[in-house]
């Protein structure tokens, strides 16, 4: 009757046949399945985790990499799903990982950027404290070289901006006024050319001096040898009579430098020259001869070089003051160039 009425016949309590079927195969599945415990598989994956260590670090030996860090290993796993998850998260790339790899650097010779470690070299080279030290340093170790071998001192100091051309290509002029403005610049491009006048070879008086100097630029800057622009340092050396019958011989310096339109003059000491010498000069010297309004045409050292022996024509003052002229043209250069320090405009960074 329940049936013709369409009543459910399914007693009550009785679970659904879905339910029991579902039941059935979970029974099914698990008396099939092979049991595996949880200590098994942690196991499983922790030596998962030391073969790929040992990968990992063979193949960052053989590239020249730095070793990377793993996680210690602790025994069986407790939890091997968080273990599994961990794992994962560590090899997957752009995550925070336990296994770190060593950052790419670009190359500093190239980088312009200013991190880093030479920024950080950068900023310390810029700082004053550091700059003292680095050139008392650098002092010492040219002091050192030079003391060594005093030949190194045109070497260490030829350089910089200062760029001067002296009118003469004699040594004993070159180098001394090389040397002065070596020491008082730091340094300095000081080179020689040779140049010519159109006074006496020996000049009489400071007008003399001063107009020898000048013509020697003029012909290296007429002939084209120097720019018209070209810092030029010349010398000159004369005569002068600054006492009834007292003679001395006088070296003069002068600076052209068209840039700035400087323009100084530097003398050396003065050298008494023994009157006879002066006269035997003047003696050799013809009235007629056509530069005689500037000087005489033999000069001291040529007439002391006759009459002393062992004495050059050139350098014949340290006979008679123990000084050499090398000394005395150093002693007036760096004055001039002290001068010519002073005149320049202050250099901008």
């Amino acid at each position: 009757m329940m049936e013709e009425s369409g009543i459910e016949a399914t007693p009550p309590g009785t679970p659904p046949p879905s339910a029991i079927a579902a039941k059935d195969a979970a029974a099914t599945a698990a008396a099939v399945a092979t049991p595996v415990s949880l200590d098994t598989v942690g196991r499983s994956i922790e030596d998962v985790a030391e073969d790929l260590k040992k990968q990992v670090l063979e193949e960052m030996t053989q590239h020249g990499r730095f070793p990377v860090k793993l996680p210690e290993s602790t025994g069986a796993l407790t939890d091997p799903i968080t273990q599994q998850a961990n794992l994962s998260s560590a090899l997957a790339p752009g995550t925070d990982s336990a296994i770190t790899f060593p950052e790419e650097h670009d190359d500093p010779r190239v980088s312009t950027a200013t991190g880093g470690l030479w920024g950080f070299i950068k900023g310390v080279a810029e700082n004053p404290m550091v700059k003292s030290v680095l050139d008392k340093t650098k002092h010492s170790v040219e002091t050192m070289i030079t003391t060594l071998d005093p030949g190194m001192v045109p070497y260490i100091k030829t350089g910089g901006e200062l760029d001067i051309v002296v009118t003469s290509n004699k040594e004993v002029k070159v180098a001394a006024i090389r040397d002065a403005f070596q020491e008082v610049f730091g340094m300095a491009v000081v080179t020689g050319e040779a140049a010519q006048s159109n006074i006496a070879p020996q000049p009489v008086g400071y007008a003399a001096g001063l107009k020898g100097a000048q013509e020697r630029i003029n012909s290296l800057r007429r002939t084209g040898v120097i720019h018209e622009k070209q810092p030029a340092v010349s010398a000159e050396s004369f005569i002068e009579e600054l006492l009834p019958d007292k003679w001395f011989d006088i070296g003069c310096l002068i600076i052209e430098d068209p840039i700035h339109g400087i323009h100084l003059e530097a003398f050396t000491q003065a050298t008494p020259v023994p009157l006879q010498y002066v006269q035997q000069a003047k003696s050799l010297t013809p009235e007629d001869y056509s530069l005689r309004w500037s000087g005489l045409l033999v000069t001291v050292g040529e007439v002391l070089e006759k009459n002393i022996q062992n004495v050059n024509r050139t350098d014949w003052h340290v006979v008679f003051t123990g000084m050499s002229r090398r000394q005395m043209i150093y002693s007036a250069a760096k004055a001039l160039a002290g001068m010519y320090k002073q005149q320049l405009p202050p250099r901008t960074v």
